[in-house]
C-alpha cells in the first residue's frame, strides 16, 4: 500500500467519522420541546413527525452510505477497476471511446446498483410522511430523460476534457477549465428554457392578485421580471420550493405550484424577494466565478497527477490512462474537496441571511418573511433543532430558528 492510497483511505475514514459523529450529535440534538417560535404553527403530533422524518432519513443514509462505501472499496481491493479496464481495453477502441466507455460503465453500474434505494426513498419514506406523489412512470421517466441527457449533454463534455488531457500537452489543464466554463455559462441560457421543462411544465402566472402584488413589488426593488412561472412541482412532493435561475431575458423566477396553494398573497411575495435578494446581492454571479475558480484549480491538480504512477499503483491498475486517472485524481481530491465544501456552505448559509434581510426590509413586513419560513418548515418536516455541528458540515441554509431570529434583530437595529 503506497502514500497515494494511504491519503485515499484516510480521507474516506475522516469523512467517514465525520459523518456518524455529526449524524449522532444531530440525532441527539432533536428536543421534545417545540421551540416557542413555533407555538400555534406546529401541533404535538406534526413536531413529533418532523422529528421521526428526521431519524428515518438519518438512518437511511447510514444505510446508502454505508453500501457505497462497501462498494468503493469492495471494487477497489478486488482489483475491479483494472479489471474493467482490461475488458474495456479488449474491444478495440481507440484510446477516448476507450475512456468513455470505461467511465460510462462505471457511471451505469453505480445508478443501476442505487436504483433500490431511490426506489425505497421515494416510494416507502416519502410516501410514508405524505410527501410522495410521484407515480412510477413518472419516476421512471425522469430516470429516462436523465440518462439521455447525461448522453446528450454529459458525454460531449467529458469527451472534450479527455481529449485535452490526451492530446493538448501541458496546457490541456487550461484548455479544458475554458470549455467547462463555457459549458457553463451556455447551461446557464439553456437549462432554463430548454431542460428544465423536460422535467416540470413552466406555466406562467396569470393575472391577479398575486401578480398583481409581485409586479408592483418587482417594480419599487427595480428588477427587471422577465419570466415568472408556476411549476408542477405537486406531481414529484408535496414539499414546497422557489428558485431563481438563468441570465439576460432568460431569467426565470420559479414558484412551486405547493407553495402558491399554501401561502398568502404578502409571504409569497416575500419568498419572491428573497430570490431577488439572492440577485440585486450578486450571490449567483459570486457562487459563478468561485465555483469556476475551483474548477481551474482541480483541472490544474489533475494535470499534476495524472503521470502519477504512484496514483495507478494504489489501485492495482496495469496501465496508465487519463480517463482511470481522472476516476483516481477525483477520490485524492476529496480532502480539498471537503474543505471546500465548508467553506462554501459557510458562505451560502451568509448568503441566505442577507437575502432575507433584503426581503424583510424591502417588503417593510419581516413578519410575511417569518411566517412564510414557518410554514415551510411545517410543510417540509424540517429539523427545527439540528446540532451545530451538523449545520456546520452540511447545511447550505442556516436553520430556520436562526433565520427567524436574525431577521427580528436586524428589524430592532433598523
Amino acid at each position: 500500500m503506497n502514500i497515494y492510497a494511504i491519503i485515499i483511505l484516510a480521507t474516506i475514514a475522516i469523512d467517514f467519522i465525520l459523518d456518524i459523529t455529526s449524524n449522532y450529535l444531530n440525532l441527539k440534538s432533536l428536543s421534545k420541546e417545540l421551540p416557542e417560535e413555533f407555538e400555534g404553527v406546529y401541533d404535538e403530533d406534526t413536531y413529533a413527525k418532523s422529528q421521526e422524518y428526521t431519524k428515518v432519513r438519518t438512518k437511511f443514509g447510514f444505510l446508502t452510505g454505508g453500501f457505497d462505501l462497501a462498494l468503493v472499496l469492495g471494487f477497489w481491493f478486488s482489483g475491479g477497476f483494472n479489471w474493467l479496464d482490461q475488458i474495456v481495453r479488449a474491444w478495440g477502441f481507440g484510446e477516448l471511446v476507450t475512456g468513455l466507455t470505461y467511465i460510462g460503465i462505471l457511471l451505469l453500474a453505480k445508478t443501476i446498483l442505487n436504483l433500490p434505494f431511490s426506489i425505497y426513498s421515494t416510494f416507502v419514506i416519502e410516501e410514508r410522511f405524505g410527501f410522495n406523489k410521484t407515480t412510477p412512470k413518472t419516476f421512471v421517466l425522469d430516470m429516462v430523460k436523465g440518462l439521455g441527457l447525461g448522453l446528450l449533454i454529459g458525454t460531449p463534455l467529458l469527451a472534450g476534457i479527455l481529449w485535452f488531457f490526451m492530446y493538448a500537452g501541458d496546457l490541456a489543464w487550461l484548455y479544458a477549465w475554458g470549455a467547462v466554463t463555457a459549458f457553463t455559462l451556455i447551461m446557464q441560457y439553456v437549462a432554463p428554457t430548454w431542460i428544465m421543462p423536460l422535467f416540470n411544465k413552466f406555466t406562467p402566472l396569470e393575472e391577479g392578485e398575486l401578480r398583481t402584488a409581485i409586479e408592483e413589488y418587482t417594480e419599487k426593488v427595480n428588477f427587471p421580471l422577465q419570466g415568472l412561472f408556476v411549476i408542477d412541482g405537486s406531481r414529484r412532493s408535496s414539499k414546497s420550493n422557489a428558485f431563481f435561475t438563468g441570465f439576460g431575458k432568460n431569467k426565470r423566477v420559479g414558484l412551486y405550484d405547493t407553495l402558491v396553494e399554501n401561502h398568502t398573497v404578502q409571504e409569497l411575495v416575500a419568498v419572491l424577494a428573497h430570490e431577488i435578494g439572492h440577485y440585486k446581492k450578486k450571490h449567483i454571479i459570486k457562487g459563478m466565478i468561485t465555483s469556476v475558480a475551483q474548477t481551474g484549480v482541480l483541472f490544474y491538480l489533475l494535470s499534476v497527477f495524472l503521470n502519477a504512477q504512484g496514483l495507478f499503483d494504489a489501485f492495482y491498475m496495469e496501465q496508465m490512462s487519463v480517463y482511470a486517472g481522472l476516476i483516481f485524481f477525483g477520490m485524492l481530491y476529496a480532502p480539498i474537496d471537503m474543505i471546500l465544501s465548508v467553506f462554501m456552505q459557510m458562505i451560502s448559509r451568509r448568503h441566505e441571511f442577507e437575502a432575507d434581510a433584503f426581503a424583510a426590509e424591502t417588503t417593510g413586513e419581516p413578519e410575511d418573511m417569518i411566517s412564510t419560513l414557518k410554514q415551510l418548515s411545517k410543510d417540509n418536516l424540517s429539523n427545527l433543532t439540528p446540532h451545530s455541528f451538523y449545520v456546520f458540515l452540511n447545511y447550505s441554509h442556516p436553520p430556520v430558528l436562526e433565520r427567524i431570529r436574525a431577521i427580528r434583530k436586524d428589524n430592532q437595529e433598523r
